[in-house]
């Protein structure tokens, strides 16, 4: 079955297509008759209009896109789902690319998205140096970054206070007795790995200890190279009983070190994560955790974006106070 026309439609009713394009777009006046006629015309031909033609008379497209580095990263779908519910909720539909951490393929997700005339874009932990990312977001009308802090005039963010995380598991893991704690991060230019790493050292130095950097190490964003790393770190510096990681994902890595090692967790090494994913209370132990609410980082992100569309955002930079969530991996002592 062939597509209804617009020039069906106004065929149907009587009147132009300019007169259809009119009532469609609800630009420019028609009579209230003329309108029903149209209207009744759309309805009973079964009539749908083009995205993309109304687009080109709107200057709308009433799509919006998301990426994201990792699909496989429970982290991120969470993020989707909140944005994807706020943007349906609003009449927008999203457009979702996943760069699988390669910078290219992020820097190819943005210039088909302005390709596509998206109204805006949010870009969830960009991997791109900001010179970078501040030129190629600069042909988008909107913007909003999470968990990556730019000033920019288009430029709004969405944000988790990882450094105040970090102080609030190495503090926890202070007051439950451990001395030598070590610190799990991502890659060293990663930023959310940046923003732990100082929580981490500023929580030590709070209580005049050192942070040493024997006791860090850093990995590439997956289990098994978190897995090695951690072996590694702890064959090294076999004193260490505690270990902060800068997400769930490496605190499972690391959990999986442990069994390889021989540690018992929590008796012979704690082990605390961050973003409380689902996985986190299903594991055996279960993990103790920085908890936030995915959901609300993405509906959140959705909603200041369509307010710096409209031109109506009041405060362009929001930031998530996460908390502490004990489970079975480092309890309370």
């Amino acid at each position: 079955m062939s597509k209804v026309t617009i020039s069906e439609v106004a065929k149907a009713a009587g009147v132009s297509t300019m007169t259809v394009s009119r009532v469609v777009n609800q630009k420019g006046a028609t009579g209230q008759r003329t309108e029903e006629k149209v209207l009744k015309a759309i309805a009973s031909l079964g009539y749908r209009p083009s995205k993309i033609a109304r687009s080109l008379t709107t200057n709308k497209t009433n799509t919006i896109g998301l990426v994201i580095p990792d699909i496989n990263n429970p982290f991120f779908p969470e993020i989707v789902a909140g944005a994807e519910e706020a943007a349906w909720k609003a009449g927008y539909s999203l457009v979702l690319y996943n760069s699988n951490e390669n910078q290219e393929r992020e820097l190819e997700a943005v210039e088909l998205l302005e390709d596509m005339r998206v109204d805006g874009i949010i870009l969830a932990c960009s991997r791109l140096p900001d010179n970078e990312l501040l030129e190629k977001i600069e042909s988008h009308s909107a913007v909003v970054l999470i968990n990556r802090f730019l000033t920019a005039p288009k430029v709004a963010t969405v944000s988790v206070d990882y450094t105040y995380g970090a102080m609030l598991a190495v503090n926890h893991l202070l007051t439950s007795g451990h001395e030598h704690i070590g610190f799990v991060g991502g890659t060293e230019e990663s930023h959310s790995t940046q923003a732990h790493r100082t929580g981490f050292i500023t929580a030590l130095e709070t209580r005049n200890l050192d942070a040493d950097p024997r006791y860090m190490v850093y990995s590439q964003p997956n289990e098994s190279a978190i897995q090695e790393a951690v072996m590694g770190l702890l064959e090294r510096q076999p004193e260490i009983t505690a270990l902060t990681c800068y997400n769930d994902m490496a605190a499972i890595g690391a959990l999986q070190a442990a069994l390889e090692l021989g540690r018992r967790v929590p008796e012979d090494l704690a082990i605390i994560g961050n973003d409380n994913i689902r996985m986190a209370s299903l594991i055996n132990p279960s993990l103790t955790t920085i908890g936030i609410s995915k959901h609300d980082i993405g509906s959140n992100a959705l909603e200041l974006l369509l307010a710096s569309m409209s031109g109506e955002v009041t405060d362009k930079h929001l930031l998530f106070k996460p908390k502490l969530i004990v489970r079975q991996s480092a309890p309370n002592i």
